[in-house]
């Protein structure tokens, strides 16, 4: 079984910084892509950021210039940092992952898993 934890954001004031991290345990063969989504309510999630299993990041342009993705592979974590934050980067905050689990001993294929998602609010 595969968990996925997030930790971080929070209550931010209009232009700081936020940083969310997001830890997987499990019987883990490797991960491949992780991403953040982010949520509005009523809304479906959407992509904020994401980093390829070749540590290439990209951000979405509703962050671009603002965002850092990252992720430590030794660790099995990846982290988002948001700067110059505003009211309309309101949301919950999710992080997905690509991951292999071992299966009996040899890597099975590759499933998303989410993490359990994380309030980040900007207001003064």
């Amino acid at each position: 079984q595969v968990q996925l934890v997030e930790s971080g954001g929070g209550l931010v004031q209009p232009g700081g910084s936020v940083s969310l991290n997001c830890t997987a345990s499990g019987n883990i063969f490797a991960i491949g892509d992780w991403a953040w989504y982010r949520q509005y309510p009523g809304k479906q999630r959407e992509l904020v950021a994401e980093i390829d299993s070749k540590n290439i990041p990209k951000c979405g342009d509703s962050v671009k210039g603002r965002c850092t993705i990252s992720r430590d592979d030794t660790g099995n974590t990846a982290a988002l940092q948001l700067n110059s934050l505003r009211p309309e980067d309101t949301a919950v905050y999710y992080c997905n992952a690509g991951i292999t689990l071992y299966h009996n001993g040899f890597p099975g294929y590759e499933f998303p898993y989410w993490g359990q998602g994380k309030q980040v609010t900007v207001s003064s």
